[in-house]
């Protein structure tokens, strides 16, 4: 007897959209990566949590109005990521981050972040395929002069355009990173056993290359604007220094930026005591309405230093140096060469050629872009407890009186997170009570978030009690 038919449900209505599903936008990366950055967003900010179910597939396709494949490579991505885990037929879930939070979450390097949605392998294979396409690989497996070749020269000169308009190409130097470039500024302008001037707060790697090259360090008192300008004509005279080091935007670590008028009045004393300064302006591109370089208001007197790796990528190597027009850049490249003979040429190429083809312009936005992102997620993890800027990729956060910088390291630390304590960057006694906390070296942006709303937890508890044990 033939099976009696059931009569089938009527359709239901399309299903609602889930908020955070993303408007794909062009120039933001593949689609399905564009998939994969909107849920780690919406993980970030709470829209998605640790349990939730994912639409199924093809329902997932309809609503974003793409293939099937579309979708199966972003859940595969995100799988990857430790993002969503696949449970047979129930379907797929936002996954719980135990695993990955039981890693030590690095927030201590100050690295510029990945773009979200951006695919590196690819921006890398296209712009090595670029490299071997217009150059010779032989010249690229073999020594080079140091300095850099004139294309080189060319694309540091349009890079500097932002910054300090026209610069002529022969008054700069193609470094293998800004330590390199640093280094041999001071043995080109310092005298063995010489001082080298700075402000309390300052870079650990000037102290480092300042010691190791046998100069000394002076602090030159500063106050919410920066280096004060008596306090540096005072320095010089009590040292005897002719060389001051300055990061005057978004400085490391404590992000501040110093005013037009305040780089005037620096530029002003240098012009007056025949003063050298080392200008190091990693983060000058990340910073919105950054007053013009120290460069700009004593061209004469000025070696200004601006690297790739703080606002493009680590590993491109590169950095440029301007040298003043009268500056003695055989004496510069000498010292450089004799611990750097040249850059490696595969990266410099490599710097070369996204910067003259548009690469590096459109990878620096998308920077800009992630640093906001990531700025503001900062300030909602921390709240009322962080000052963050409005732009970088670092931020200086003073502790509360219950917490002293030194046992905060620690205490995060002992929960998988890195950060660095104020002592890093202080030389002498009675650092401030303060973290510098990085925002661009842990990948995913979700795991972020989740690395600062540990921080915040561990900041608003009061540090255990250690009580010795008596038998």
């Amino acid at each position: 007897m033939p099976r009696k038919s059931t009569p089938r449900e009527p359709a239901t209505e399309t299903a609602a959209r889930p908020a955070w599903l993303p408007d794909f936008r062009p120039g933001k990366g593949a689609r399905y990566l564009q998939v994969v950055a909107a849920m780690e967003q919406a993980v970030a900010d709470g829209g998605l949590s640790p349990g939730d179910r994912l639409p199924p597939q093809r329902q997932l396709a309809e609503l974003l109005g793409v293939d099937l494949t579309t979708v199966t490579r972003a859940l595969a991505e995100a799988k990857r990521r430790h993002l969503v885990e696949a449970r047979g037929a129930l379907g797929t879930f936002v996954a719980a981050p135990t695993v990955e939070l039981a890693q030590m979450v690095d927030l201590s390097m100050n690295v510029p972040p990945p773009p979200e949605g951006l695919d590196f392998d690819d921006l890398l294979r296209r712009g090595m395929s670029q490299v071997l396409m217009r150059t010779d690989a032989n010249l690229l497996m073999t020594y080079q002069l140091g300095g850099g070749s004139s294309p080189d020269k060319a694309a540091g000169a349009l890079w500097l355009a932002p910054m300090l308009g026209e610069v002529a190409p022969a008054r700069l130097v193609a470094c293998p990173g800004a330590q390199a470039a640093l280094a041999a500024l001071i043995l080109a302008l310092t005298p063995p056993g010489g001082t080298i001037v700075t402000e309390p707060l300052c870079y650990p790697g000037l102290r480092l290359a300042a010691e190791q090259l046998g100069r000394a360090v002076a602090s030159v008192a500063a106050d919410d604007q920066g280096m004060r300008p008596d306090a540096l004509e005072a320095a010089c005279r009590e040292h005897g220094a002719r060389v001051a080091y300055l990061n005057p935007t978004s400085q490391n670590p404590n992000a501040r930026t110093m005013p037009a008028q305040r780089r005037r009045d620096i530029a002003r004393v240098a012009e007056q005591r025949g003063i050298a300064i080392i200008e190091d302006d990693p983060y000058w591109l990340l910073t919105p309405h950054a007053p013009p370089p120290l460069a700009h208001y004593s061209p004469a007197h000025v070696y200004y230093i601006a690297t790739l790796s703080k606002c493009l990528s680590p590993g491109l190597r590169t950095a440029y140096l301007v040298t003043p027009p009268a500056a003695d850049q055989g004496a510069v490249l000498a010292a450089l060469r004799s611990f750097a003979l040249m850059s490696t040429p595969l990266s410099t190429a490599l710097a070369t050629q996204w910067v003259h083809d548009g690469t590096a312009l459109a990878l620096l936005g998308n920077i800009r872009a992630e640093c906001a992102a990531r700025l503001a997620l900062a300030r909602g993890m921390l709240g009322s407890l962080g000052h963050p800027p409005s732009a970088g990729i670092h931020m200086w956060h003073l502790l509360p009186s219950y917490w002293t910088s030194r046992e905060l390291t620690q205490a995060a630390h002992a929960e998988d997170l890195r950060v660095t304590a104020s002592d890093a960057f202080h030389a002498g006694p009675n650092p401030p009570n303060a973290i510098r906390i990085s925002l661009g070296g842990v990948k995913e942006r979700a795991r972020l978030a989740l690395a600062l709303k540990k921080l915040a937890d561990l900041l608003a508890r009061m540090p255990r009690q250690h009580r010795e044990i008596v038998v």
